[in-house]
């Protein structure tokens, strides 16, 4: 039997895809969200990539749902007339060393099934001119979007569908039944048969609330952006990348083409002082007490100390920052980047320690909450909730 209503605690893309697919389905869907905006966090900060998914572990929710959510997007996009475009994606080596890691990534990228391939130098200048490289994976599937329009677009059919998005909404209280959930917040009071908790950066807290204890705890971390000067932003056709560490789960600063125009360099990953801190100023002692209190935290900390100081390093410093860019792209200099706004990324951390690197969608009667869906939660929104409902209602309708 499909609930008859719900309520979806979020209001960015994951959770707006999933109001959508449940108003579709004849719920009566409240969207509680605690800013006077949709997707004003992860989903309106991020590098606007549709991503392929050759990093992910085969068979991983990350993997699965990458590759479908690309699909997806993409032809909702199309049907919808928003802006984007399949642009590919060069990651790309630069030294010997890097090879056996970029044979890995490809091997990856064929068991999950993503349009892919080897090149050496030469292939790699036709397609980028001005890249260095000595070999790369050519990412065919990769692209580029306004997420900001794809999270209004979800919001507007939703509620042409009947549900009701409320702004300005913090929950501050959660009664949890065998057969209802109630909850309280800034704007008033909601009752419904079902929870889904899209919470993205307070989503662990939202758990806590909803008398879920997680086993993992959300840490931000802080991704600084700049633009590229029209001096050397005709260097960059679509999308180069470095060949990652396969020990952390940020990709390394990389350049991307963006839907609107002009070139993103970044981001660099430094710890945030606050789950919504997007500069070094942006301080919240009970975020910050959160982190450091953690015994996941510690452990994390102590085991990538050099790694760390790196990056803070590099947020200081434009001129490593422009470094880092030239030895994907020689000739990218201090004065070529001009600064964009950083976006915070939700981190889940376990407590032995580990960075968790699959999605964590955990299910608890009438309760749905997505506790850890970083990037590419956004190229795989609309199968996250495709697999959200799935989970709860198998082919059911109402």
């Amino acid at each position: 039997m499909v609930d008859k209503s719900a309520i979806v605690i979020g209001g960015g893309i994951v959770g707006l895809a999933i109001a959508l697919e449940l108003a579709l389905k004849g719920v009566a869907v409240t969207v509680l969200e605690k800013e006077e905006a949709v997707a004003t966090h992860q989903t309106g900060r991020n590098s606007g990539v549709i991503h392929a998914g050759p990093y992910y572990a085969p068979g991983s929710l990350k993997a699965r749902l990458c590759g479908e959510g690309n699909r997806l997007l993409v032809n909702f996009a199309l049907e919808h007339n928003i802006a984007h475009e399949i642009t590919g994606k060069l990651l790309l080596a630069t030294s010997s060393n890097e090879l056996d890691r970029l044979a890995s990534i490809a091997n990856k990228a064929q068991s999950n099934g993503v349009a892919s391939e080897m090149i050496d130098g030469k292939r790699i200048r036709e397609i980028e001119p001005y890249a260095a490289g000595i070999a790369a994976l050519h990412v065919k599937s990769t692209g580029i979007i306004d997420y900001g329009a794809v999270a209004a677009k979800f919001a507007s059919l939703a509620k042409q569908h009947g549900a009701d998005v409320v702004l300005g909404a913090e929950v501050t209280h959660v009664t949890s039944g065998e057969k209802e959930v109630a909850i309280e917040h800034t704007k008033g009071s909601h009752k419904a048969e079902l929870l889904i908790n899209a919470a993205g950066l307070h989503s662990d807290r939202v758990a806590v609330l909803a008398g879920v204890t997680p086993e993992i705890r959300i840490v931000p971390f802080r991704g600084e952006y700049f633009e590229l000067s029209a001096r050397v932003s005709h260097m960059v056709r679509g999308l180069i990348y470095p060949v990652p560490d396969p020990r952390l789960p940020f990709l390394g600063v990389h350049l991307t083409k963006m839907v609107g125009g002009g070139i993103h360099a970044g981001p660099n990953a430094v710890l945030a002082f606050a789950r919504e801190g997007y500069t070094w100023r942006d301080i919240n002692l009970k975020d910050v007490w959160s982190t450091l209190s953690y015994p996941g935290f510690s452990r994390l900390a102590l085991k990538n100390l050099p790694t760390g100081a790196r990056e803070i390093v590099r947020s200081l410093s434009p001129s490593i920052f422009a470094r880092d860019l030239s030895r994907l792209v020689p000739g990218i200099e201090k004065h070529d980047l001009v600064p964009s706004k950083s976006g915070v990324r939700a981190q889940a951390i376990n407590k032995q320690g580990r960075l968790v690197d699959d999605f964590v969608i955990q299910r608890t009667g009438n309760q749905v909450h997505i506790l850890n869906a970083p990037s590419p939660a956004a190229t795989a929104s609309i199968a996250i909730a495709k697999y959200v409902l799935s989970s709860l209602y198998g082919d059911k309708h109402p």
